[in-house]
């Protein structure tokens, strides 16, 4: 699977419908363009009413959006979640609004998207000598997991990984060494959720830890220490240590990789399209199609 298959996957989903708060930016709006001409899904965008129109009348759209007013950036956050959490819409995006505003509206008791799960990034990589996408998480929502957010971490991305054809993801929770090190909490960590997952107690993947990256991704590395394993060279999914790791790593992957990336947030009731104001409109279009896809998994009916 790569980014672009992915596009090809989401246009084959009839009805999806993506609810923007903040839609009042310009590469929000490139993206939604981009998707509308794709036929991804149908777009509700959420915010100023001039601000928007002006931003489709110069990118000269092809329809299929409504536009909904609001007159701040908290209000649009609350529409764009209420039509989510009333089955209007099937995925939120955070257009032109704070992280800290629409996660406050996510989060909310009366019409947020609680799950009572761990709200987690999973971010999805297509990066150059790789025959298939690697994923990455939690690089933007836990700072220093437990053991039992990481449990939660990696179910998150495993139902991801499903949604993109990925039926029995391998997993490697990483560290700075392959060997166990009390000294070292990423290392016990790893451990501990290599034989959760051979007890039983996760589900629906193989881990294997702890592993240092180059011998989760590469089979010669792994080959050179000898690490005999289910998923040493092979990973499907990188599991980080803490928020720091996983921030350097996606950045290194974008920036010194030049790898394509699309990312979502998972755990809630739907996926959340977190993307950050530097990301360009093709990383929001790949990160909307991967939303759309994982919206599959935990779609529910739409209201009439």
């Amino acid at each position: 699977m790569k980014l672009v298959d992915l596009l090809h996957q989401a246009a084959n989903l009839e009805g999806k419908i993506v609810a923007v708060a903040g839609a009042n930016d310009r590469e929000v709006i490139a993206a939604v363009i981009e998707a509308v001409k794709r036929k991804l899904a149908t777009f509700l965008l959420f915010g100023p009413r001039d601000e928007i129109e002006a931003l489709l009348e110069k990118e000269e759209p092809v329809g299929n959006y409504k536009i909904i007013q609001a007159r701040t950036k908290e209000q649009a956050a609350e529409l764009a979640v209420r039509s989510v959490h009333h089955n209007e819409a099937d995925v939120l995006m955070k257009g032109n609004i704070a992280t800290s505003i629409i996660l406050k509206a996510v989060l909310n008791k009366e019409y947020g998207l609680r799950t009572g799960r761990v709200l987690s990034h999973v971010a999805v990589f297509d990066i150059d000598g790789f025959e298939y996408c690697k994923i990455v998480t939690d690089a933007g929502m836990n700072i220093n997991p437990d053991l039992e957010q990481k449990k939660q971490i990696i179910l998150n991305a495993v139902e991801v990984a499903n949604a993109i054809g990925i039926k029995m993801p391998t997993v490697a929770p990483l560290a700075a060494v392959e060997t166990v090190n009390p000294s070292m909490q990423a290392t016990m960590d790893a451990a501990l959720l290599t034989q959760m997952n051979r007890r039983g107690q996760i589900k629906g993947c193989i881990i294997d830890g702890p592993l240092a990256l180059d011998n989760a991704i590469s089979w010669e590395a792994a080959k050179q220490k000898n690490i005999e394993s289910d998923v040493a060279g092979k990973a499907n999914i990188l599991l980080v240590p803490s928020i720091e790791a996983g921030n350097i790593l996606y950045k290194s992957l974008v920036y010194f990789a030049k790898a394509d990336v699309g990312g979502i947030i998972a755990g809630a009731k739907a996926p959340i399209v977190l993307t950050s104001r530097a990301d360009h409109a093709k990383s929001k279009l790949y990160s909307l199609a991967l939303a759309i896809c994982t919206s599959e998994i935990t779609a529910s009916p739409k209201e009439d």
